[in-house]
C-alpha cells in the first residue's frame, strides 16, 4: 500500500499496474492473517486483504514483473499451483457471500501447518 491509501485504492492500483485492467467496485471478501513459523518461533507476520470483482475495463497485459499472466475458468482454478491455505481463500472468495477473517500458519517452505476460518 502506498502512504494514505486505503487497502480497496490499492487493490485497484494494483490490479492495473501488474494486469492493465481496471477493477471496478471490488468488494472485499476476506482479510486473513499469514504467519511464518520456524521451530515455533515467528520470524515474519503480514495480513492479506482478498478481493473479489465481476466488472471491469481494459486489456490485459501477457506478462507482467510477477510472470505471465493467464484467464483460468473458475472450475479449473483448484488445480494451479498455489500455497495450500489460498484453495480455502479462493473457494470463500467465490462462493462465500460476507468477510471471510482467518489465521494461517505455515512453515518457512510454505509447508501449512494449521489454519483457522472464522466466516462473519
Amino acid at each position: 500500500m502506498e502512504q494514505g491509501e486505503s487497502i480497496r485504492e490499492a487493490c485497484i492500483r494494483e490490479y492495473r499496474e501488474e494486469t492493465g485492467i481496471y477493477l471496478k467496485n471490488p468488494k472485499l471478501k476476506g482479510i486473513f492473517t499469514m504467519v511464518i513459523k520456524e521451530q515455533e518461533q515467528i520470524v515474519s507476520e503480514w495480513m492479506m486483504f482478498t478481493f473479489f470483482a465481476e466488472q471491469f475495463d481494459g486489456e490485459n497485459v501477457p506478462y507482467s514483473e510477477e510472470g505471465k499472466l493467464e484467464w483460468h475458468p473458475m472450475e479449473t482454478i483448484h488445480q494451479l499451483p498455489m500455497a495450500p491455505g489460498d484453495y480455502h481463500i479462493l473457494d470463500y472468495a467465490l462462493k462465500g457471500s460476507d468477510i471471510m477473517y482467518g489465521t494461517f500458519i505455515y512453515t518457512k517452505d510454505f509447508e501449512l501447518l494449521s489454519y483457522r476460518l472464522d466466516p462473519s
